[in-house]
Order: structure tokens, then C-alpha cells, then sequence
């Protein structure tokens, strides 16, 4: 018998953006969001954590290099939180390196979004409330 998700599960528990040089996605991140990533080693994989706290439930995950991750434009979209306006941080995409590619755009009652592509050649999505 499977147990059915429940109300308060994550849809998502964890996410990984593939990267071919961790050192410089860490900066590319750490200057669009103003943050200070954890880097780590285990199995062979490079990794640095989006800050995060276990203990309230959200959902963690990093940037990740190894022979498994290849970076690219196309499949699964991560949306990340630029709350509370993700203009702030689609102010500094391009002066980090990356490049937008679709502007804040309004998603209704849900907020705002924006697409953008970062030093490694990902698709990533921004999210917030204004």
C-alpha cells in the first residue's frame, strides 16, 4: 500500500543546479542573492548549500559538480526565491556574469517570475510575492 502525499509535504524535498566550475557559480550566486554559500566534498562531488534551515521544514539544496551533473538550457526549471521583489536580484544577474532572459513578469494573484541563464548555461526561474 503507498502512503499518498500529504497537505503539508514539499512537493520538492531537494534540488541540485548543475555546474562545471563550483567556483564560479558560487560567486555568480552569492552575488545575485547577497549570500554566503557552504562549500563540501563527499563521493567525489563538489556541492555548495543555498543557506538553509532543517529545522523549519523548507527546502534545501545547492549547486553540485561532478561527471553526473551536466549543465544545460533545457528540462526541469527551478524556481528560486527572490522574495520579497525579484527585481533586486534580476538587478545583478548581468553585472555577475549571467543573462536574463525573460523579465519580471507578472503571474497574477501568484506574483512575479523571471527566467534567466547562469555562468554554467542553466535555466533558472525566479519567484516572488511583488
Amino acid at each position: 500500500m503507498s502512503e499518498k502525499m500529504s497537505a503539508e509535504t514539499n512537493a520538492i524535498n531537494w534540488f541540485e543546479i548543475p555546474v562545471t566550475d563550483i567556483s564560479r557559480a558560487i560567486k555568480f550566486y552569492e552575488s545575485i542573492f547577497e549570500i554566503n554559500m557552504e562549500e563540501s566534498e563527499m563521493s567525489g562531488m563538489k556541492y555548495a548549500m543555498f543557506p538553509f534551515d532543517p529545522m523549519k521544514g523548507k527546502i534545501a539544496g545547492g549547486l553540485a559538480q561532478s561527471p553526473m551533473h551536466t549543465p544545460g538550457s533545457t528540462g526541469s526549471i527551478v524556481y528560486l526565491n527572490a522574495n520579497p521583489d525579484l527585481q533586486n536580484v534580476l538587478d545583478r544577474i548581468e553585472k555577475a556574469g549571467g543573462k536574463m532572459t525573460m523579465p519580471k513578469t507578472s503571474i497574477g494573484q501568484n506574483g512575479f517570475m523571471a527566467f534567466f541563464t547562469d555562468t554554467e548555461g542553466n535555466t533558472i526561474a525566479l519567484h516572488s510575492n511583488s
